[in-house]
């Protein structure tokens, strides 16, 4: 019995020692290598991902919006609002006025790199305290979503312009 608790007591002894040296060079050797990664990503409002230009069209595609809309109400909206109210993530209200739409589809598509690499989807992360999760959406599936939230963005103006009058 005593012999047991003895190495039991001297394997915890090394796991201590080993796990605890060195915590202060990694922190500092983590903070040199991540600052310049966030300043390039911070200069680049496109956000992180293959979505490089997105031509938007001359106007909202209906049929484009409605298979986006339908993606929202299985995949989205369990966490986000239609409105510019935080549910577990922030509303979709605006967010096209906020963002470029090549931002938003790499945070749609892409969205474990933008949360490690975006300076500005870590800032929604730390207001959220919730990552938001990787629904493994195609490109054509995040482009519904865009022009649903755009589509979104337009009423939500009209009834705002409506409610002023």
């Amino acid at each position: 019995m005593k012999k047991s608790l003895l190495w039991s007591a001297g394997i915890l002894g090394i796991l201590l020692t080993a796990c605890g040296g060195g915590s202060e060079q990694s922190a500092t050797s983590t903070e040199t290598t991540s600052a310049p990664a966030t300043e390039a990503a911070a200069a680049d409002p496109k956000g992180i991902g293959e979505v490089k230009s997105v031509d938007l069209g001359s106007g909202i595609d209906a049929s484009l919006a409605d298979a986006g809309k339908a993606i929202v109400d299985m995949k989205c909206t369990a966490c986000h609002q239609l409105n510019d109210k935080r549910l577990v993530g922030p509303g979709f209200q605006g967010v096209t006025n906020r963002r470029r739409p090549e931002w938003i589809l790499n945070m749609i598509t892409n969205v474990d790199v933008m949360l490690e690499q975006d300076p500005t989807a870590q800032k929604l992360l730390e207001e959220c305290l919730t990552r938001m999760p990787n629904q493994n959406l195609s490109q054509a599936d995040a482009r519904g979503i865009l022009e649903f939230m755009r589509r979104n963005d337009e009423e939500k103006a009209g009834e705002r312009d409506a409610a002023a009058k």
